[in-house]
């Protein structure tokens, strides 16, 4: 510790702290403009100047460090000067548009220029500064505004890791440009602007901040949940801002929860309830389109038993909405033919790391992979599915001097950051899991104690992964020895390891038998032992960890009960008989087709888009013989349907969403819902009570109790109203002594690959179908494309923005071509958001990548 003595004050801080940080410990205030809690000092502004007794000229508290026994004056008739001239400096060139500047009355520039007594211009010069730059997508930058704080610059280079931002000239021609290539389109600049250089454009004059009624509330995009304040006015949303220094984000947003709340306000959005009508939907009152359902799902039921229903729920909805729609099915229609597209993806993880591990989603807070010495990152893209756990990963290796271990089949942002890139060939992932859990422990790098005291059978691990050929793995993988042995070390030599895997993964062909390789890996390097690090699945949808808690599945009821072993507990707190098993989203498709399953409920969610071998899917929909269809908005799934259920968005109804690592949140409602649509748990609420009139009223406080009644898991959750949305975290499972299991996984060989193959997945820009709506990602990323190595686009004599056809045995589709380095010759990548291109009819079912043939269209 050091100790020193500010305005009288005697203060201890530890070494290496600065003056500004120090004054702040004991509640004096230095004025700042251009430094920034959260990124490395600056010194650039001046305002922040201080005396140090013993030295000539004034020093800038934010970078200069504390030493022993300094005696510090931050308030002097000389200080006051220094600041209002260096004020005077700044605004030379400022040009007085306050009255149509969108930062007006709440600019920083502002607020130092008041409180410093700034009244009076004693300088002039040259304005040498460009005209505003319009020509970014979503900001606009005024440089005659700037003060060159670089705020905005350290931002993007040291939290969001994007580097777009830089700064342009010298001397007083400098000014903050950007290389829009490498540009996120986050908004953070937007954010930690002190002035109105950097605008959002869709909020440019759109209102003053004091006309604006602020709802905290969270970002349900994808299962970060960043929490975010929506600000409204005449009944629409303005913008969506984050408080740095008291939110779980820290104030960092991606373009998700920045810019994508154009689609809560889009004149498409669905008004109310619609009934079929001679093959035309046509408005209807609630209590007709509610009975149409309740009665045709009875008359079904009596003519083909209640296996004929079934229902596909969403990561988008609540936690209560997810646990009302799975006990409207088990306990009001008395079918358990309930499912989501996690079935396609998370599911799959899920099994695997309850079983091995006895997790239920991610093993440790994510904040923990920021501490972490290393991370691997494998068969996931964190900067497209879940920007803050990217964030985290920034902070570990780029802060923290943490390694950063990347395992993938495609390059990605954080390719430029690793310490290791182990690009493998797709398909091997369980023989580079392997190839790495047995160099761990043949370096002798395992940890011993762990597997001793947790691990069944821990003795036999070293004689089961002495089978992994690594010579077999390097052939296979396409990864060299040498790459292998160094990322082994890096992985075993760390003291904490985070182990973080996504959508490329989970979604493939053979998913359980790589998590599983996965969860072997994490035993070895330690990922499961200490307080930082941890195993983290990732899924693109906002709720998935919230859904698959409430049960939302045949194999579990909510809690992740397993349904067999705990049905007749359910049965007794629900009062009902629950149905014998249940179909899975693949078994109600095959059902459908058999007409067997007559009967389906599709709640925010569209198979059509979302889920693979989608042909198949609207074949079958045009088949089923009763749809209903609850969403916000219009799709290919609502023209086809016989009822259609208008429902609320994320800022117009109150609720729970858990994010990936297992964080409660609460939404608010900052608006109400659009025109006469409603929250999805009330509509599910009135079903309930038309199918199980006893029950009476079913409000949202009871729906909370009750989830906590069922669902062990979440009983130490608060969910009291005065609680507001502060965040609490559901206690993580601690593993027993000798309770997981290591569980070898033989990978084979990968079948060789004939032909070109492509691979869906997702990217920064949208989050599911809903954003395709928002005008702000469609300006950034307007349609579907496929994305082609250099090589193979000469092979097939294409160039950017031309376009190709690619065929599978299921289906094909059409999309421009993206020229790019990131895909390796013989793979294509195509998002799977957009209906125009909807490249989920080219994929088979169960996978997200297929052989196709390939050809110029």
């Amino acid at each position: 510790m050091v100790s020193l003595t500010i305005d009288g004050k005697t203060v201890s801080v530890p070494k290496g702290s600065t003056i500004l940080e120090a004054a702040r410990t004991v509640g004096i205030t230095i004025p700042t403009l251009c430094w920034l809690e959260k990124v490395s000092p600056t010194g650039a502004c001046r305002v922040c100047a201080v005396e140090v007794e013993g030295v000539a000229r004034p020093m800038t508290a934010c970078n200069t460090p504390v030493k022993e026994g300094i005696v510090v004056t931050t308030q002097s008739e000389q200080l006051s000067e220094i600041r209002r001239q260096v004020m005077q400096l700044m605004l030379v060139n400022h040009p007085l548009d306050c009255p149509v500047c969108d930062a007006a009355g709440e600019c920083d520039l502002q607020d130092a220029c008041y409180a410093l007594d700034v009244t009076r211009q004693d300088f002039a010069a040259e304005d040498v500064q460009p005209e505003p730059i319009d020509k970014w997508p979503l900001i606009q930058q005024v440089p005659s505004r700037c003060i060159l704080c670089e705020k905005c610059v350290k931002v993007c280079n040291e939290v969001v890791g994007s580097q777009a931002l830089f700064i342009n000239e010298r001397g007083e021609k400098a000014f903050i440009d950007k290389d829009l290539d490498k540009c996120e389109f986050c908004g953070n600049c937007v954010a930690v602007c002190p002035t109105g250089t950097m605008i959002s454009k869709p909020f440019k004059f759109k209102a003053r901040p004091w006309e604006l009624k602020v709802t905290p509330s969270i970002c349900t995009q994808c299962g970060s949940q960043c929490e975010v304040d929506i600000h409204v006015k005449h009944g629409k949303v303005q913008r969506v801002t984050s408080e740095d220094g008291a939110t779980i984000n820290n104030g960092n947003l991606c373009i998700g929860g920045f810019f994508n709340y154009g689609f809560i306000n889009s004149d498409q959005r669905l008004q109310g309830p619609m009934v079929a009508q001679n093959g035309q939907l046509m408005p209807a009152q609630w209590s007709d389109a509610l009975a149409k359902v309740v009665k045709t799902a009875r008359e079904i039921e009596e003519a083909h038993g209640a296996d004929a229903l079934a229902g596909l729920a969403s990561g988008r909805l609540s936690n209560e909405e997810n646990y009302l729609f799975q006990k409207l099915f088990r306990a009001g229609l008395g079918s358990n033919n309930i499912d989501s597209e996690a079935r396609f993806g998370t599911m799959r993880a899920m099994g695997v790391l309850h079983g091995s591990l006895g997790l239920n989603g991610a093993s440790n807070r994510m904040d923990r992979i920021g501490t972490s010495e290393a991370v691997l990152v494998f068969g996931c893209d964190p900067t497209a599915e879940a920007p803050a756990i990217d964030w985290q990963i920034e902070l570990s290796s780029r802060k923290h001097d943490g390694k950063l271990l990347l395992a993938n089949m495609r390059g990605v942002k954080l390719s430029r950051y690793a310490n290791s890139d182990l690009r493998y060939r797709p398909g091997s992932e369980v023989q580079l899991a392997n190839g790495l859990t047995r160099l761990i422990v043949d370096k002798g790098l395992a940890d011993e104690d762990f597997l001793k005291n947790f691990v069944v059978d821990a003795a036999k691990i070293k004689a089961a992964v002495k089978k992994i050929d690594l010579k077999q793995v390097v052939k296979e993988t396409g990864v060299s020895q040498d790459l292998l042995e160094e990322a082994a070390e890096l992985l075993g030599q760390a003291k904490s390891v985070a182990l973080v895997f996504g959508g490329d993964l989970t979604r493939s062909q053979g998913a359980s038998d790589k998590v599983q390789a996965l969860a072997n890996l994490a035993l070895v390097c330690g990922a499961l032992h200490g307080d930082d690090g941890g195993v983290f699945p990732v899924d693109e949808k906002g709720n998935t960890q919230g859904m698959l808690d409430m049960g939302v599945c045949p194999e579990f009821l909510p809690g992740f009960a397993e349904y067999q072993k705990e049905k007749s507990q359910f049965e007794k707190s629900w009062a009902c008989e629950l149905p014998p098993s249940g179909r899975d989203a693949e078994k109600i498709l095959e059902g459908i087709e058999k007409g067997e399953v007559k009967f389906l409920y599709l709640a925010a969610c569209n198979p059509l888009v979302s889920f693979p071998e989608s042909m198949r899917w609207r074949k079958a929909l045009e088949k089923v013989e009763f749809l209903v269809v609850q969403d916000i908005l219009p799709s290919e799934v609502t023209r086809l349907a016989d009822v259609v259920l208008a429902g609320a968005s994320f800022a117009e109804k109150q609720g729970s969403f858990t994010s990936l690592d297992h964080r409660v949140s609460r939404v608010r409602p900052a608006l109400k819902p659009v025109g006469n649509a409603r929250a999805d748990w009330e509509i599910f609420a009135d079903l309930f009570q038309r199918l199980v009139p006893r029950t009476g009223e079913v409000g949202l406080q009871q729906l909370m109790e009750e989830i906590k009644s069922v669902a062990p898991l979440y009983r130490e959750v608060s969910f009291d109203e005065r609680a507001g949305c502060k965040p609490c975290f559901k206690p993580l499972p601690a593993a027993k002594k000798q309770s997981l299991k290591f569980v070898p996984v033989d990978g084979g060989k990968v079948e060789a690959v004939k032909g070109m193959q492509l691979l869906s997945g997702k990217i920064l820009f949208h989050f599911g179908t809903t954003s395709t709506f928002s005008e702000s990602p469609l300006e950034v990323a307007p349609e579907g494309y496929i994305e082609v190595n250099p090589k193979d686009a000469q092979k097939l004599g294409v160039s950017d923005g031309g376009a190709l056809q690619v065929k599978s045995t299921v289906g094909a589709a059409q999309g421009k071509v993206r020229i790019s380095d990131n895909v390796p010759e013989g793979l294509l990548f195509a998002p799977y958001h957009f209906s125009d291109l909807n490249i989920n009819q080219v994929l088979p079912s169960a996978t997200n990548s297929t052989t196709v043939e390939v050809s110029k269209a």
